[in-house]
C-alpha cells in the first residue's frame, strides 16, 4: 500500500466575566439542541505515565471528558537509567519497560477502549540505542550498539554507517542524505531499506496491533526515507492511525509534506507560531493560522501547543509560562485547523529528568493533586496533569460540541483581543494583550443563559462557573480580562 493514507475516522447578560485559567475539571456538559453528540478528535499524550496510570486516567478522566486517543510513551524494553529520554533507546522490542509489563499494556488498552477512548504507541523503529558500551535492557536483554540477539547485527548490515561526517553523526540538516543515513546523537540507525529490517520493525507493530494498539505516532519519522516507511506502514491494517515526527525546520530539503502520503503528521510550525503570536506578536493573526502559513493541510496534521521534546528545549511554549500557555490550550482547541493533542507531563527543572521512580527504576503511577491548574506552583517531579485543567476540560467539551461547523463571525481589534463563533454552535473570545477589554458582539447562539466553560461546566442544568448571557438578537456582552478567554456552547446552556 505504498504511497496510501493511513487513515482511521474518529468518533468522537451581560455580564462581567472575572476569570483566570486554573481550577481543575469540573464535570462534562449535558448535550444541547444540534450538539453533534459523539464528536471526538482531541489526543492526549500523557508523557511516561505507566500503563496503570492510564488505565485508571481513561476510566477516570479523559473518557468522560471526551478525549478520542491517548498517546503512550514507548512501549518496548529500553537501556535502563534514570532520565526521560531511557524509553527512547530500545534494546528489543519486548513489551516490558519501567512503565510496566506486556499484560499491564494490554489491559490498560482494553480499559481505554470500554472508556470509548483509542490508543496510540509511540514506535521508536529508526534507531536502537547510543550506547558505545555493551549492556542489558530493562527486562534483561544483553546489546551492543550494533549487536541485538536475535534482532539486529552490523554484520548481517541491519544498520547504516554513512561516513559522511565524524563519528557519522548528523552535522548539517540542510543535507538530506546525513539527516536520513547518519546517526541522531550517536543512535544506531536502523537500515530501513532492508527487507530484514522492515520485516522485524512490522512484526513488532503487528503485535502491538494484537494487543488492541489503535495506531502509531512514528518517533524520529524525519531520520527514514519516505518510501522506507511508506513500505512498512502498509503492511499494517488500513484503519492504522499513522502520526508522524517531521519537525519543520527553515531551508531544510526534507519537509513534513513529503510524509502526507503514510498518514499524518506533527505540525511543529503551528507550536512554534502560537507562541510568537502570544509572547510579542500579533495574536489577530491567528484568525489564518494553517495552510496560509505553509503548514500541512488541517486533515493531515497533528498540532499542539507542547509535547516532550518542545517543552525541554523551548522552542514552544510550556506548563511553565502558566496562563499564557492554557491560553494556548484555548487556541489549539478552538481552531478548524488540524488534529489536536494536549500533553500531559510531569514538572522538570533539569531537561533531562525523568519522572519520579522506586529503588528499582520502576516508574510510580502518576497521581494529580486537586485542583491542579496553570496557576500551579508545581515542584519538580509533579504530575502536571493539563488533561484536568477546567481551561482544558472545557474546551475539550467545546470542541465536542462544534463538531466541524466552520469559523464564523471573527471580529478582532487589530491587535491582541479577537473573537469568532463555530457556526451556530461555539463562540469564543480571547484576550492576549495586557489589557482587559470589554465589548458587545454576535455570537451566532440561539438566546439564552450560557456557562462560560473555561471557568466551570454544566452540571445538572446549573453553570458552575460564571455565565454568559446571549440575547434575542444573537448578541452577548462580554468582559474578558488580559490573558484570559470566555468560551460558551450549545452543550453548556442552561435551562437546555
Amino acid at each position: 500500500m505504498q504511497g496510501a493514507r493511513a487513515r482511521l475516522r474518529w468518533c468522537g447578560a451581560a455580564v462581567a466575566v472575572l476569570l483566570v485559567l486554573s481550577g481543575c475539571g469540573s464535570g462534562r456538559a449535558a448535550p444541547g439542541p444540534g450538539d453533534p453528540a459523539g464528536t471526538r478528535d482531541v489526543g492526549v499524550q500523557l508523557f511516561q505515565w505507566t500503563w496503570n496510570a492510564i488505565a485508571r486516567e481513561c476510566t477516570d478522566t479523559i473518557g468522560p471528558a471526551g478525549f478520542a486517543w491517548v498517546l503512550t510513551s514507548p512501549p518496548q524494553e529500553h537501556v535502563t537509567g534514570s532520565a526521560w529520554w531511557t524509553s527512547y533507546q530500545p534494546v528489543s522490542y519486548r513489551v516490558e519497560s519501567r512503565l510496566g509489563t506486556r499484560d499491564e499494556y494490554r489491559s490498560m488498552i482494553s480499559t481505554c477502549h470500554r472508556a470509548g477512548v483509542k490508543v496510540l504507541a509511540d514506535a521508536v523503529i529508526n534507531h536502537m540505542t547510543g550506547k558505545d558500551t555493551p549492556g542489558v535492557g530493562w527486562a534483561g536483554s544483553p546489546y551492543s550498539h550494533y549487536d541485538y540477539p536475535g534482532l539486529y547485527s552490523d554484520a548481517a548490515g541491519d544498520f547504516h554507517h554513512c561516513g559522511l561526517t565524524p563519528n557519522d553523526d548528523i552535522v548539517n540538516y540542510k543535507d538530506a542524505t546525513q539527516v536520513r543515513f547518519c546517526e541522531l546523537v550517536n543512535l544506531a540507525d536502523l537500515a530501513t531499506g532492508t527487507a530484514h529490517v522492515r520485516s522485524t520493525i512490522v512484526a513488532y507493530l503487528k503485535d502491538l496491533r494484537s494487543l488492541g494498539i489503535d495506531g502509531f505516532r512514528i518517533d524520529a519519522a524525519k531520520h527514514m526515507p519516505v518510501d522506507d516507511i511508506a513500505a512498512i506502514v502498509g503492511q499494517l491494517p488500513r484503519d492504522t492511525m499513522i502520526v508522524q515526527e517531521v519537525i519543520r525546520g527553515a531551508g531544510e530539503p526534507i519537509t513534513p509534506e513529503q510524509y502526507v502520503g503514510n498518514g499524518k503528521v506533527d505540525e511543529f510550525g503551528w507550536a512554534v507560531a502560537v507562541k510568537g503570536l502570544l509572547t510579542g506578536g500579533t495574536a489577530s493573526l491567528y484568525r489564518d493560522l494553517g495552510p496560509a502559513w505553509g503548514f500541512v493541510d488541517s486533515a493531515d496534521a497533528v498540532v499542539f501547543v507542547d509535547n516532550h521534546d518542545t517543552e525541554r528545549n523551548g522552542t514552544t511554549l510550556s506548563y511553565q509560562q502558566g496562563t499564557t500557555y492554557a491560553l494556548a490550550n484555548v487556541l489549539l482547541l478552538a481552531s478548524p485547523y488540524g488534529t489536536p493533542e494536549v500533553h500531559s507531563g510531569y514538572a522538570f527543572t533539569s531537561k533531562d529528568a525523568g519522572p519520579v521512580q522506586d529503588a528499582d527504576g520502576r516508574v510510580l503511577d502518576a497521581t494529580c493533586a486537586a485542583g491542579v491548574g496553570p496557576t500551579t506552583t508545581y515542584t519538580p517531579g509533579q504530575w502536571v496533569c493539563q488533561q484536568r485543567w477546567q481551561v482544558v476540560d472545557g474546551m475539550v467539551g467545546w470542541r465536542s460540541a462544534v463538531g466541524d461547523a466552520p469559523m464564523t463571525h471573527w471580529w478582532d481589534d487589530g491587535s491582541d483581543a479577537f473573537a469568532f463563533g463555530r457556526g451556530s454552535r461555539g463562540f469564543v473570545a480571547v484576550d492576549a494583550g495586557s489589557t482587559p477589554f470589554s465589548t458587545t458582539l454576535p455570537t451566532g447562539l440561539a438566546p439564552g443563559t450560557y456557562c462560560d466553560v473555561i471557568t466551570g461546566a454544566l452540571v445538572d442544568g446549573r453553570c458552575t462557573g460564571t455565565t454568559v448571557t446571549v440575547a434575542d438578537d444573537g448578541s452577548a456582552a462580554l468582559a474578558v480580562p488580559a490573558g484570559g478567554a470566555v468560551a460558551i456552547h450549545v452543550g453548556a446552556r442552561q435551562g437546555g
